[in-house]
């Protein structure tokens, strides 16, 4: 016999579909059948049983959830032109231990490794070259995923003479930046005159140009310009995303423009910052379902605001710094760096948890000249004394200027007070300084006491090859300086320099395709010596694969007269010409 609560709830919900005197009218009237009148309460179960089952089949399909609660655990709800095994990943069991699963989704994954690369073909040995793609594919993912430091090959390259491509005759006015296609294939540059040039990296020739707008001169300064398909005035930053597929814009007309660099055509413009657009910076991250296209800007307006350019939508407005931010840098995860100017600080933001680490620059720095504790002996040589009689300056940082990520923890920042700070998230203070990384300065004053005035040269530029130990700074001095870090990340050291006439407004480390060296002919190493390039030649015609000292590397420069944001350096002369500079560096032979 079913229990009485039971029975009596069923009956209450067939009320609407059965007569009244159907069934007992409370659940105690079971009970009571179950001690005197058993029979009559059995007689009165079944009929209600029979009546139950009538009624269901009668019942449409609309109505059958609360008839259908007690076996909605044998219910298939799946849909029905779906194959029932393909959610079963192959050979899943039910006693399946952790460990086998563990081992069964690991071979899947290689499965899939091997599918994405691309077999060799011909005289090789395909399962040695499948192994060795294979293993060093899952090396790689695992480094970057982790987000540090793991490439370390700063000492590889030759930094003599490397083969370079510079734009002729594109702006008019100093190029405030510079930036290349992933694929190493587009190269784009703006500048103060408010327009963008395109440029085919092959062949070093100038494909498109994304013009300046004309606004008409009305009344007032607050006129409409969200219709404009361009800017209005001065750009000064540019950013790509991973994918190559938009180039991203701003300046000081206060709007951030979109670019579909295939068609050439322009896509948004964002608005909502109140000065003018100073940087702008991608998410390193492939775009995904998972990870959208997020783009950062910086602004004079003291804020940084976030874009997903996967929806063309504004996400959020992150609060912090109390000057201009000048630079922003980010990389594979959602974090970003900014350079906050004036207010000497720089900023690491952690936008899920909206949160951020302030570190405080603006610390002193002193510079020994070694000239100056030289003693010259009789014969018009010089000695060095020792640096007790050398004489020192020391200055104090009063603007962070630009800022780099190394990896998803360390970061370099650099000011005008010429000095390169190496920084850590661990850390509140530099764990590194290089003081006047550019050397001195020396401009005439028109004053009675004083004619000369030595003063460092600010660094105006900041890129890193990302996560490895060689970042690169630019100024007015007439080079790029490469410097190298160590292997504890706890210092760095100058390895090179490579000539540019100039204000280096613009850096940027690249690692092109394999084969753009081949359809790139400029970028083509220069042969050291014909023994070398006929011993390379031997050991690939004889079928057998060359283990490469590592791949080669661009290093794009946006060089102008003058500095990005003002007139205050400019460098006038034979060979100081706007455009930008691409550098091709090689792996030693």
């Amino acid at each position: 016999m079913p229990d009485a609560f039971f029975a009596s709830s069923k009956n209450r919900k067939r009320k609407r579909s059965t007569t009244r005197d159907d069934g007992p009218s409370t659940s105690k009237k079971p009970a009571r059948g179950a001690k005197g009148k058993g029979g009559k309460s059995k007689q009165q179960q079944d009929a209600v049983t029979k009546k139950r089952k009538a009624a269901d089949e009668e019942l449409s399909d609309a109505t059958q959830d609360d008839d259908e609660r007690e076996g909605i655990d044998e219910l298939d709800l799946r849909a029905p032109d779906v194959d029932p095994n393909a959610y079963e990943s192959g050979e899943e069991d039910e006693d399946e231990t952790p460990a086998e699963k563990r081992l069964r989704l690991a071979k899947l994954y290689l499965e899939s490794v091997k599918q994405g690369i691309s077999l060799a073909e011909g005289e090789f040995d395909a399962a040695e070259i499948d192994r060795e793609l294979i293993s060093a594919r899952l090396k790689q993912d695992v480094m970057e995923h982790s987000g540090k430091v793991h490439l370390f090959v700063a000492d590889s390259y030759d930094l003599t003479q490397p083969p370079s491509l510079r734009t002729k005759r594109g702006h008019r006015f100093s190029v405030t930046a510079a930036v290349a296609s992933s694929d190493g294939r587009w190269l784009y540059s703006s500048g103060k005159e408010g327009s963008i040039i395109k440029w085919d990296m092959h062949t070093g020739r100038q494909v498109n140009v994304f013009h300046k707008c004309r606004v008409d001169k009305g009344k007032g300064k607050h006129r409409d310009t969200g219709d404009l398909k361009g800017h209005t005035d001065e750009i000064w930053a540019l950013a790509i995303s991973p994918d190559g597929k938009y180039l991203a814009s701003g300046g000081k007309d206060r709007r951030i423009g979109v670019w579909d660099v295939e068609k050439n055509e322009w896509v948004k413009g964002f608005g909502g910052h109140r000065d003018c657009i100073s940087a702008l910076a991608f998410r390193k991250a492939p775009p995904s379902l998972q990870t959208p296209t997020q783009l950062y800007s910086g602004s004079y307006d003291r804020t940084l605001k976030l874009f997903d350019l996967s929806t063309m939508g504004y996400v959020e407005t992150l609060f912090g710094h109390q000057a201009p931010v000048l630079s922003i840098d980010a990389l594979r995860a959602e974090t970003a760096v900014s350079a906050g100017g004036r207010d000497k600080t720089v900023r690491f933001w952690k936008v899920p948890e909206e949160t951020q680490l302030v570190f405080r620059g603006g610390g002193g720095s002193k510079w020994y000249d070694d000239l100056d504790g030289m003693d010259e002996d009789d014969e018009g040589q010089r000695s060095k004394s020792g640096k007790e009689n050398s004489k020192s300056e020391s200055f104090v940082e009063g603007s962070i200027d630009c800022v780099a990520m190394i990896d998803e923890t360390t970061f370099v920042s650099g000011g005008d007070s010429g000095s390169i700070s190496l920084w850590s998230t661990q850390k509140k203070k530099p764990v590194f300084t290089q003081a006047v990384a550019h050397g001195m300065d020396l401009s005439q004053v028109e004053t009675e006491d004083v004619a000369m005035v030595r003063k460092p040269r600010w660094v105006t530029a900041l890129a890193s090859l990302r996560y490895s130990d060689l970042f690169a700074s630019g100024s007015w001095d007439g080079e790029v300086r490469l410097w190298k870090l160590d292997a504890k990340l706890r210092s760095f050291s100058l390895i090179g320099t490579i000539s540019v006439l100039g204000v280096v407004n613009s850096l940027q480390f690249l690692t092109p395709p394999k084969d753009f060296v081949s359809a790139a002919s400029w970028a083509s190493p220069l042969a050291s010596s014909a023994e070398d390039s006929e011993t390379h030649a031997q050991v690939n015609g004889n079928g057998k694969q060359t283990k490469s000292r590592g791949s080669p590397v661009l290093l794009v420069a946006g060089v102008g007269q003058e500095t990005r944001f003002g007139r205050w350096i400019q460098q006038k002369g034979e060979g100081h010409v706007n455009g930008a500079v691409v550098f091709a560096l090689h792996p030693r032979t």
